[in-house]
């Protein structure tokens, strides 16, 4: 009977400890490209814990094929090279015992390509949570980052993507998603609302790390928001609330997570500012953390003088202003300044632009009748404009002289008596006076009359000087924008300035709103406190200046607003030539959010927005959305790509974009149950914009 044939026994090779100074490196070691740890990194490990993995060796023979007693290292090069690098240092002895495995026949470059190829990388998940379990043994993460010669961060990372749900990080461990989104999910610790976010992402077209960041941030108050940076994150914090941060990307200090909280710091942080405010003598302060852009129309500006700058302060400024000559004339034509001397001349700078920006000091009387206005800056700073005053506080206008005087006021009628043009009773105002010896004054009615030939004289000679009648415009105008009284001027010209009833998100904190209101209290500190002395002032001005001023308070009175009730169709296309003629681009001052455009229209809109800013390849893929999601994801799609909706688009952009819509915009069929229809979405919009689009016009 024949018996099977037995497979051969696997002979491992032996192991053995040989002294160090019998080993030589192979050039049969197929690594050639550094890579990993560094080898002064390895040999530290080694010092620290001795070796974990011992060399692969092959006698070395001579020519007769005798062995020689030296030994070679075709695998393990880097081993060899870090307990080389102690030898040398003294900090191994050359005779030290070496673990190896010694191999005998073969090929020496299979021994070194099996042992580097063969070898499964360790899973970033295993690193996370070995890192994970040595905090839990006791490790410090500044313990552990010098241990694995990693830095500190690197560490606090890795332990922040252990703590990710298990759900998760078993899905990861499947390769179900990338380490970024991994990433992504450590920017909330809540496991619940991780999970409730990956289950969003799996009907999402966008499932980018950026998305589910923002999905998981919905609600809360970004960092670098002005509420967040006017009462300060480590206060927020102190008083029990909790910060959102990401540790992989900038988070621009992170997401506030209470909202009511921060809105309850902001409110008692304003009102503490604003009982400070009121003690200087205020009528009224008005506080809030943002007002309406406009808020001030009506309302006359008193004219502050600043502070002046006491001895002491001046020479702080002059020593600054010394330094910062200093630096600038040491460094002059540099290439590249160097970081200390950068930082310095920033810091120069912010200094000395505080002096500049004096705090204004006002009438006593003047105060006793205006107020302030207190809210948060742009920037996260107090914000507070003072001296404004209400029309019903105005003080009467004074007589030129005592009534009981018979004397004209200020306005030309008797003071308490308004004559009435139809009345026809006041015989003196309408006869001529009588002859009599002495001087009299000339009637009312010869008056009116001489006066009449001279409006004709100055209207005609006005026009044959262009010049002065652009100043006599611009003095009018000016009158009205800057000074209460407009009557100093004998131009029957009127100026109107828009104010919004509806405040449009962030419109007071828009990028034009901030230029506008920079630009004219340039203009209040640049004109004269007095309206009688702003006629010679405008005269001694240049051209140029003259110039700027007028653009500046024509612009004031442009109205290109859409309001449902009152139809401007020549209006609005005059401002879309006024457009093109400035060449307005509004892509740097707006953009396409949920709450600014995609969450107020229907979903056919967004897909047409979708299909004009990436293709109708992308709206597809967002088409199946509810109007929520659609409009959150839209908003990915269209960030940063300078989108704008029809009614903000330059004239020629306009037409060369222009879409038909379709007969989804006219009428689509409920999709899933429940779900509003586009025709039913588009009336709810429509109404909602009647609403929010009624304006004041003054």
């Amino acid at each position: 009977m024949a018996t099977a044939k037995k497979k051969p026994t696997i002979v491992l090779s032996p192991s053995r400890d040989i002294p160090f100074n019998q080993l030589v490196l192979s050039q049969s070691n197929v690594r050639r490209i550094k890579a990993g740890v560094s080898i002064e990194e390895l040999a530290e490990d080694i010092a620290r814990r001795g070796i974990l993995q011992g060399l692969t060796v092959r006698p070395v023979i001579d020519e007769a094929g005798a062995e020689t007693g030296m030994f070679e290292v075709p695998a393990g090069g880097r081993r060899f090279r870090a307990l080389e690098l102690l030898v040398k240092q003294k900090r191994l002895a050359k005779s030290a015992p070496v673990p190896c495995v010694v191999r005998e026949g073969g090929i020496a470059e299979e021994d070194s390509l099996a042992e580097n190829v063969q070898r499964a990388p360790l899973h970033p998940l295993d690193q996370f949570r070995a890192f994970l379990t040595l905090r839990e043994k006791g490790q410090a993460e500044e313990e552990i980052a010098a241990t694995f010669f990693v830095s500190v961060n690197v560490v606090k990372q890795r332990l922040k993507l252990a703590s990710v749900s298990p759900a998760l990080l078993d899905v990861y461990a499947e390769d179900g998603m990338t380490l970024a989104q991994l990433e992504a999910f450590t920017v909330s610790g809540d496991h619940e609302r991780q999970e409730q976010v990956f289950e969003r992402l799996k009907t999402s077209y966008d499932k980018s790390a950026h998305t589910i960041r923002r999905m998981l941030t919905e609600g809360a108050i970004r960092g670098s928001d002005k509420r967040a940076q006017f009462i300060g994150i480590d206060a927020y914090v102190e008083a029990g609330g909790t910060v959102l941060r990401d540790l992989f990307e900038g988070d621009d200090g992170g997401w506030l997570q209470h909202v009511p909280l921060v809105e309850q710091m902001v409110a008692s942080k304003l009102r503490t500012e604003s009982e400070a405010i009121a003690t200087e003598g205020w009528k009224w302060t008005e506080v809030a953390p943002d007002f309406a852009y406009g808020h001030t129309y009506g309302l006359r500006r008193l004219h502050g003088e600043p502070v002046p700058l006491t001895a002491e302060e001046e020479a702080t400024r002059d020593a600054l202003k010394a330094e910062f000559d200093r630096m600038v004339a040491e460094h002059e034509g540099a290439d590249e300044l160097p970081d200390e001397v950068d930082e310095r001349l920033g810091e120069l700078e912010t200094a000395l632009e505080a002096f500049g920006e004096r705090p204004l000091s006002f009438d006593l009387e003047e105060i006793a009748r205006a107020g302030a206005f207190i809210s948060i800056a742009g920037d996260g700073r107090l914000r507070v404009d003072r001296g404004y005053v209400r029309p019903e506080d105005e003080a009467p206008l004074a007589s030129e002289a005592d009534a009981s005087d018979g004397k004209l006021t200020s306005e030309g009628s008797p003071t308490g008596v308004v004559p009435d043009a139809a009345d026809g009773a006041n015989d003196e105002a309408t006869t001529e006076p009588e002859e009599d010896e002495g001087l009299s004054p000339i009637s009312d009615r010869l008056m009116t009359e001489l006066t009449a030939h001279r409006t004709l004289g100055l209207r005609h000679a006005l026009g044959e000087h262009p010049d002065v009648a652009f100043r006599a415009a611009l003095h009018a105008l000016t009158l009205k924008v800057f000074y209460q009284y407009g009557s100093d001027s004998c131009l029957e010209l009127d100026l109107k300035t828009v104010s919004f009833g509806t405040q449009a998100p962030g419109l007071n904190d828009s990028v034009s709103a901030e230029a506008i209101r920079a630009r004219h209290e340039n203009w209040a500190k640049a004109l004269p406190k007095a309206s009688t002395n702003l006629w010679d002032a405008l005269g001694d001005w240049d051209t140029d200046s003259r110039a700027a001023l007028f653009a500046h308070v024509v612009s004031l009175s442009v109205n290109a607003v859409h309001e449902a009730w009152n139809r401007r169709p020549r209006a609005l296309a005059h401002a879309d030539k006024l457009a093109e003629a400035v060449d307005l681009d509004m892509a740097p001052r707006w953009k396409p959010t949920v709450d600014t455009f995609l969450g107020r229209v229907t979903k056919a809109r967004i897909l047409q927005a979708v299909v004009e800013a990436k293709g109708q390849r992308v709206a597809d893929r967002i088409g199946h959305l509810k109007k929520g999601d659609m409009a959150t994801e839209a908003e990915t799609l269209l960030a940063d790509i300078g989108w704008l909706p029809e009614p903000l688009r330059a004239p020629v952009q306009a037409t060369e974009l222009a879409v038909a819509p379709s007969d989804a915009d006219v009428e689509e069929t409920a999709g899933a149950e429940g779900e509003t229809t586009v025709a039913e979405d588009d009336r709810v919009a429509d109404d909602d914009d009647v609403a929010k689009m009624t304006i004041a016009a003054e």
